[in-house]
C-alpha cells in the first residue's frame, strides 16, 4: 500500500505541472494575471497587444493604460455584450473621474475586436490594440517597461455608462508579466 501511494504522489508530482501549464498555454495568451476576481490575459503579438478580460459581471469589462490620476490621460477600452454582440468602445480619461469616446478628443478607435462571450455570471472580452498608432490620446505602450493599467467592470447590467463596482490600478511588465 504504501508503495502504490509513493508512485501516486511521484507521479502526481510529475502530472500537475504538465496539467498546469497546458491550461495556461490552451488560453492562447504568453501573460495572465489574476487580480481579485478579474481575469487579464495579453500577448505582444508584433506591434500589437492582444487582451482577454474576464469579469464576474453581466455588464461592462474594461481596462486602461497610462492613466495618471484615476483615469485622467488614460486609453482606456470599455465593452460589454448587449443582444449577444460585442460592443468595444476606445476612450481617453479626460478627468480623474471622466472618460469620453476617443475620437471626439481628436483621436482615432484603434480597438480590434476579437471576440466574447458570456457565460455563468462572467463576461469575457478579447481584443486588440497597437502598441504604437501616432495618436496624441494614446501613448505607447513598451512591453519591455513597466505599464500602468486599470483594472475595471461594471454592475450586471448591459450599459457601458455605469460607475465600476470594481477598479484596480496595477503596474505590470508587459513582457514578463511581473506585478510591481
Amino acid at each position: 500500500m504504501y508503495l502504490i501511494k509513493r508512485r501516486c504522489s511521484m507521479l502526481g508530482a510529475l502530472i500537475l505541472p504538465l496539467l498546469l501549464a497546458s491550461i495556461s498555454m490552451a488560453s492562447g495568451y504568453q501573460q495572465s494575471l489574476k487580480i481579485d476576481k478579474m481575469t487579464f490575459d495579453w500577448s505582444v503579438e508584433g506591434e500589437n497587444l492582444t487582451i482577454k478580460l474576464t469579469a464576474p459581471t453581466m455588464g461592462w469589462v474594461g481596462v486602461g493604460f497610462h492613466p495618471t490620476d484615476n483615469m485622467k490621460n488614460a486609453n482606456i477600452i470599455i465593452g460589454l455584450i448587449r443582444d449577444g454582440k460585442v460592443e468595444i468602445s476606445n476612450e481617453f480619461g479626460i478627468e480623474a473621474t471622466k472618460h469620453i469616446p476617443n475620437t471626439k478628443n481628436g483621436g482615432k478607435d484603434n480597438v480590434t475586436i476579437i471576440g466574447g462571450n458570456q457565460t455563468g455570471n462572467a463576461t469575457t472580452l478579447e481584443f486588440s490594440i497597437p502598441l504604437r498608432n501616432g495618436d496624441a490620446n494614446y501613448g505607447v505602450i513598451d512591453p519591455k517597461g513597466d505599464t500602468v493599467v486599470i483594472l475595471a467592470y461594471g454592475p450586471d447590467m448591459a450599459s457601458a455608462k455605469l460607475k465600476h463596482q470594481y477598479a484596480k490600478t496595477i503596474t505590470v511588465n508587459l513582457g514578463n508579466g511581473t506585478l510591481k
